[in-house]
């Protein structure tokens, strides 16, 4: 049993992955998706308090202002990274969401490499290549989970 938070930057591969957990059948729930903000770029508290009080085992990705309040609820932070080269071909490519389209998204990507990523890798207690094959990616989720 454990609750992981997948934390990092557009692009990285978060909502693939938790796709693939889901796949396997593990309850996930991907942030950017389905009105977890509150204010822009900042959690519900009370929505994730709750979400965490009621579950033992659950993959949560998101990357807000905020997180850092939630860490002490998380038996796992990952940081899943990747060259900012690919943040941008996967945010270029993808259908599922739309931010990393424009050129202003893509100045803001880079920014957010240089100065939110390392924050991230402060409260991480594991980074991961994000350019690994999304299975790995997976596979090492599912370690932590059940020798938690």
């Amino acid at each position: 049993m454990a609750r992981i938070l997948v934390t990092g930057m557009s692009g990285a591969g978060k909502t693939t992955l938790l796709h693939e957990l889901r796949r396997r059948g593990h309850q996930t729930v991907d942030t950017d998706y389905g009105g977890w903000e509150d204010h822009p770029g900042r959690w519900d508290e009370t929505r994730m308090s709750s979400l965490l009080a009621e579950h033992d085992t659950i993959v949560v990705s998101g990357t807000v202002e905020n997180q850092v309040l939630f860490y002490d609820r998380f038996e796992h932070i990952i940081l899943l990274s990747a060259p900012v080269s690919v943040l941008l071909d996967r945010v270029r490519g993808r259908t599922n969401n739309p931010y990393g389209k424009t050129t202003r998204d893509q100045m803001e990507i880079r920014e957010y490499a240089e100065t939110v990523e390392p924050l991230l890798r402060r409260g991480a207690t594991l980074e991961v290549d994000g350019t690994r094959p999304v299975n790995d990616l997976a596979d090492v989720v599912e370690q932590l989970i059940r020798t938690h």
